[in-house]
């Protein structure tokens, strides 16, 4: 199924967050869902793919052939320059870190739209907290890290290491990727950063009073 793409341009206002592309990220979170459900399959093509998108962690989507399968397949038209465009970094950015959480789990890692308690990404985070705290400042230190990125680069390259420990942690930690996909999509503009790090910045110190009882 193809979409037309709206303005991925978008509209900010002084004192209030104006998104004229909010279709767009609604796309973007369909279509990852839509790509993680085809990934859990247990055929070999999926296997591959799912080693594809691990090798492409942290690089150009522009030097990942082995990803555009399952990247431009049925993707959405969004606007684009020749270029990787915002749509397309954040859905690769997604992918390749899913890929690499959902590696050796035989049980899905991305949160479904019907499991009410879905993680976002931040809260992932501060789910390895152990619950003596020893591991708090730690983590504490590479959450800073990864809200201070300067861009969408360097964010992959603190949360790929937040990924790791999720996937080997003693206590399974799912994160809604959909939605890390939205996110993303929306962190590339400036007002957008804003409001994404500021909700990741809640989900992280919200669940403190959980992992601390």
């Amino acid at each position: 199924m193809r979409y037309s793409g709206s303005d991925s341009s978008g509209t900010w206002c002084i004192g209030q967050f104006w998104v004229s592309n909010m279709g767009e990220a609604e796309q973007i979170y369909v279509f990852v869902g839509g790509k993680i459900a085809l990934l859990r399959r247990a055929d070999p093509w999926a296997r591959g793919i799912l080693a594809e998108l691990r090798r492409g962690v942290g690089k150009d989507l522009s030097d990942t052939p082995g990803t555009w399968d399952i990247m431009f397949d049925g993707m959405p038209d969004f606007p684009g320059s020749g270029v990787a465009n915002k749509a397309e970094l954040a859905i690769h950015t997604a992918l390749t870190l899913y890929s690499l959480h959902q590696q050796s789990n035989d049980v899905t890692v991305s949160a479904k739209d019907e499991d009410v308690n879905r993680k976002s990404f931040a809260t992932g985070c501060r789910r390895l907290i152990s619950p003596g705290g020893k591991s708090e400042q730690a983590v504490k230190r590479r959450f800073d890290a990864l809200i201070t990125a300067d861009s969408l680069t360097e964010f992959s390259y603190h949360a790929r290491g937040f990924v790791q420990m999720m996937r080997t942690s003693d206590v399974p930690i799912l994160v809604d990727y959909p939605q890390l996909a939205k996110d993303l999509y929306f962190y590339q503009f400036p007002e957008g950063k804003k409001r994404v790090l500021l909700k990741w910045g809640r989900d992280f110190y919200r669940v403190k009073s959980d992992n601390t009882k």
